[in-house]
């Protein structure tokens, strides 16, 4: 399947969702979600993912529903948002055989106004997090971790800001990389209006040269997933 671009159609099909966020009008309208979402999003995990074999020769592209391509039902039984639907797209190829939202990842997301384009891991879960804490209590990996954060915001992308106000027991203030223990996430991203670039396969290139630039950080985080305990 050819990729050319992500459809405005899509982003208007998502402007018409948030305004009719049930089941029932989804359902009526599948076809158009099938036809300019669903279709470009595979042709862009296809693509992306031939791509991405360049950085990572055994990334998982996988375009399909809860491989790359996240499922549209919200599951409101976890979410503060109860509205059945989500009105945004997320699309990501990982690395390693845990849980693809516990494993280094690229990550590329639109909404109605922006798209959003990252490497890392949006959250630590408890076995991850606890890997983590443990793993930059070697200095070299805390060292190489903060210099690679820093790399990344000299480059002119974004880092998360940390998650906890206090450090977790077994760091000390005075540590020169102890404020790394007060993350629960670690990435590297970018926010972008929806231009021309967007709608035409140009999005495949601009992606690359992103996820090119913080693979850094991908490979740390993936030799921090190796470690986690079951």
């Amino acid at each position: 399947m050819t990729f050319n671009g992500f459809k405005k159609e899509g982003v208007e099909f998502l402007k018409q969702l948030e305004l009719n966020n049930t089941k029932v009008w989804f359902e009526n309208n599948r076809h158009i979600w099938e036809e300019n979402i669903l279709k470009p999003n595979v042709a862009f995990v296809e693509e992306m993912g031939e791509t991405l074999e360049i950085l990572v020769p055994t990334i998982k592209a996988k375009p399909k529903v809860s491989g790359s391509l996240f499922k549209i039902y919200r599951d409101t039984r976890f979410s503060k948002d109860k509205t059945p639907m989500k009105d945004k797209i997320g699309i990501i190829f990982w690395q390693g055989q845990a849980h693809r939202m516990q494993s280094a990842s690229y990550y590329f997301f639109f909404n109605t106004q922006m798209y959003y384009i990252a490497t890392g891991i949006r959250t630590f879960k408890p076995p991850l997090l606890k890997a983590y804490r443990k793993y930059i209590q070697n200095k070299t990996n805390a060292m190489n971790l903060h210099n690679i954060l820093q790399d990344i915001k000299q480059k002119g992308y974004q880092t998360p800001e940390p998650k906890y106000k206090r450090l977790p027991q077994g760091f000390k203030q005075e540590d020169e990389y102890s404020y790394l223990s007060k993350y629960n996430a670690i990435f590297g991203f970018q926010t972008y209006e929806l231009d021309d670039t967007f709608y035409s396969e140009e999005i495949v290139d601009k992606a690359f040269k992103v996820f090119q630039d913080m693979d850094e950080l991908r490979q740390w985080l993936y030799e921090l997933t190796l470690t986690v305990e079951d």
